[in-house]
């Protein structure tokens, strides 16, 4: 690839987000990071995966040990979801300063935001679309898989508006918005590669 590209993709829960991101990443040549991202972040910082990944686009506080102790807290014992929220967005931002990447979700669009190279994609599908994709894939019930869908999606946006002052989802917040279930996943990254070279990120 001649020109650098930075695709920040945001997703529905069970919308293929992350299949999308992996088969752009694999026509493009490119490197995806997912979950990849907790992992670095915790071999940055020094923390354990584990404790990342418990807390991945969430909003809470992180406890290491008991914050009480002996009737008192012990502040030097937790983290705030705003100093988790720094070391990702410092691992991101280090990720993105090496050359081309597909970033999916963390509000990597927001922390990217004054990179010209960036393409943010927001993906989205109907509910029962997404349903149907989880109850195969994790072996459930389509009611579960749609409360499932929709408990992580709630999840998402709160972390989301929280940190970026704007509307996770909303199309306006993105370059371009896809329901996935159209053109299916090879189809939505054929899509988004064409629709980057149009624009002129590619």
């Amino acid at each position: 690839m001649k020109k650098k590209i930075i695709i920040n993709i945001g997703r529905q829960f069970g919308g293929g987000g992350r299949a999308v991101a992996y088969e752009l990443g694999r026509k493009l040549n490119i490197p995806v990071y997912d979950r990849e991202i907790i992992a670095q972040a915790a071999k940055d910082s020094g923390f354990s995966a584990a404790f990342f990944k418990e807390r991945d686009e969430k909003r809470c506080f992180f406890f290491f040990t008991e914050i009480f102790t002996s009737g008192f807290c012990d502040t030097e014992n937790y983290m705030s979801d705003s100093g988790l929220f720094k070391i990702q967005s410092d691992t991101i931002r280090k990720i993105a300063e090496q050359g081309s990447a597909i970033i999916v979700g963390r509000c990597a669009d927001y922390i990217l935001r004054d990179m010209e190279c960036t393409l943010d994609v927001f993906l989205t599908s109907p509910l029962e679309e997404r349903a149907a994709r989880l109850a195969e894939r994790l072996g459930i019930s389509l009611e579960e898989a749609e409360r499932m869908a929709e408990e992580k999606d709630k999840a998402r946006a709160e972390y989301y508006n929280y940190y970026t002052f704007t509307d996770w989802g909303v199309a306006s917040t993105y370059d371009l918005c896809i329901d996935s279930s159209i053109l299916g996943i090879e189809g939505t990254a054929d899509f988004i590669i064409e629709f980057a070279r149009k624009s002129g990120k590619l």
